[in-house]
Parts: structure tokens; C-alpha cells; sequence
């Protein structure tokens, strides 16, 4: 393969992406904080890098996936970041879901230092990233994403392109609002309905072939019923998620009720001490104040 790839943040997503592309035979350096993760890749064959810098000196192309606008900024134009090592050509793809302005800005350093940028954050959550089955939602130029396209095709089931920098964040942002929202909906009708006798599971059948069906129905209602809440996707990045949307929202002058109404459940998931369960915990909450239960609780 043409490429090789340093690969910055190997978290629940990360580590099972860089797997993929490993599968996929590309040449991939990896960083992160964590040396066990580090470890984890090695042993299938990537290459250790001591820096971010270290990495992608070496590289054609840098990933990076880590949590936090803040974290991305330091990683990519930090005083240690990728564009102090990387070369004229280079490719920086932004795959974290972050601020679609602060993105906008990252790109415009890089691009005065002759380096390129995608902004291609995912959906679908770490079993999908770990089976290669994501969405990539990407913007930038045309070129570049076609240069990338078949790096994101080893990780992903659907790529596409969007537009320019900052509209793959964007739409990102729209598709987490939705199953953000509807999950809160979600667990306030499951809630309502148990409260008046009705079987959760007699419930889940007749609305997942009804008008009520949804993603979010079919993927957060058998966890509430058999209360799995291991991480799939936390309430912690879900509600920095909804921070991202309510900012970006502010800054286009757009009113989002629902956005923020259910960022304040999930605000009070974490108070409630559910930060690292997975979204649909947020049901714990109307099940408290129900005194009712979908399933069993721990």
C-alpha cells in the first residue's frame, strides 16, 4: 500500500479502527497515552512512536481520534503536534467529533504548512469500529478524500463526502442530536408504558414494526430491558457531544429546544453517577422517579 499511516488515540474507537487498517496491510505507526494500548497494536504489527511528531515524521497520512476539541488542537498544531514533523503532502484526517470552527482553524494552520486536512468523524460506535462497519461522514477537498478514501474503506462500511472543512463535523453533530433526543424520548415512553402494566418486550415488538421505529429503538430498548449498560458510547461523550451541538447551534443563530432540554438529562445521568454507562442509562432516571423498572437493575 502507498500509504502509511500514524495513527494518534487508540480509545474504544481508535484501537479498533487502527486494527482494521493493520488488516487491511497498511503500514501503521501508533501513539497513545496509554502503553498497554500501544502494546495491544504492536503485537499485531504496528510500530510503536514514542510523539505524536515521531509518528507522523514517519507517515504519509495521520489519524487522529482523541476525545476532546482541546485534545485534537494539542495533538495536531500543538507546540509537539503532527504539523512541526509532517512533511509537504501529508494528510492530517480529524476523525474525533469536535467544534466544526475550531476544525476550520486547524485546517487553515496546516494548510499554510503545506499539509492537507479531512475532517471525517465517525458513526457507529466501538463494536462497529472493532468490525470495520462505520460510517465515515467526511469534508474537505475532493482529492484528498478520494486520496483517502480507500484508508477509510478499511475501517468503514460508508464513506462519504459532504463538502468542505467543517461539514462532515456538522452533519455528525445533526445525526447525534437525533439519537440523542430520541433516546431520552425513548426512555420517557418505555417508562410511561411500564408504569401502566405493560411487558417492556410485548412494547419493543409492537413499536420496532410500528410508526415509533427507530435506530435508537432498536439498539438502546434491548439494553434497558436486559440492563446491559457496559459502554458502547458513554453518557460522558454523549453529553460532550451535546455540548458541541448547543455551542454550534448558538454560533449559527438556530434555536434548539430538544437539544438542550435532553442534554440536561444526560447532565443529570452524571450527577446521578451513570457518567461511564452506556447512553441508555439515561432510563435509570424515569425508573427512579417512576419506581418502576424495565429489566434488572444492579
Amino acid at each position: 500500500m502507498p500509504e502509511t499511516i500514524a495513527f494518534i488515540g487508540l480509545g474504544a474507537m481508535g484501537g479498533g479502527m487502527a486494527g482494521n487498517l493493520l488488516k487491511a496491510g497498511y503500514a501503521l505507526l501508533v501513539s497513545d497515552r496509554d502503553p498497554a494500548k500501544v502494546g495491544a497494536l504492536v503485537a499485531r504489527g504496528a510500530r510503536p512512536a514514542a510523539t505524536v511528531a515521531e509518528a507522523a515524521r514517519q507517515a504519509t497520512v495521520t489519524v487522529t481520534m482523541v476525545e476532546t476539541t482541546a485534545q485534537t488542537e494539542q495533538v495536531i498544531v500543538g507546540d509537539h503536534g503532527v504539523i512541526t514533523a509532517a512533511g509537504r503532502g501529508h494528510v492530517v484526517v480529524m476523525m474525533s467529533t469536535i467544534d466544526p470552527i475550531a476544525a476550520r482553524g486547524i485546517h487553515d494552520r496546516l494548510q499554510q504548512a503545506g499539509v492537507a486536512m479531512l475532517d471525517a468523524p465517525v458513526s457507529g460506535g466501538s463494536a462497529r469500529a472493532a468490525a470495520g462497519e462505520l460510517t465515515v461522514i467526511a469534508g474537505g477537498d475532493a482529492a484528498v478524500f478520494a486520496r483517502c478514501r480507500p484508508m477509510l474503506a478499511a475501517m468503514s462500511t460508508h464513506q462519504f463526502h459532504v463538502g468542505g472543512i467543517g461539514q462532515g463535523l456538522a452533519l455528525k453533530l445533526v445525526n447525534n442530536m437525533l439519537i440523542q433526543v430520541n433516546t431520552v424520548a425513548i426512555a420517557e415512553a418505555f417508562v410511561v408504558g411500564v408504569k401502566a402494566g405493560l411487558d417492556p418486550k410485548v412494547m419493543y415488538d409492537v413499536i420496532r414494526v410500528s410508526t415509533g421505529a427507530s435506530f435508537a429503538l432498536d439498539h438502546r430498548v434491548p439494553r434497558m430491558i436486559a440492563g446491559d449498560f457496559s459502554p458502547g458510547g458513554t453518557i460522558d461523550i454523549s453529553y460532550k457531544d451535546q455540548e458541541l451541538e448547543t455551542a454550534f447551534a448558538k454560533a449559527l443563530g438556530v434555536p434548539v429546544l430538544l437539544a438542550n432540554i435532553s442534554q440536561q438529562v444526560y447532565q443529570m445521568a452524571r450527577a446521578a453517577g451513570l457518567a461511564k454507562e452506556d447512553g441508555a442509562a439515561v432510563v435509570k432516571l424515569y425508573e427512579r422517579m417512576a419506581g418502576v423498572c424495565l429489566g434488572p437493575r444492579r
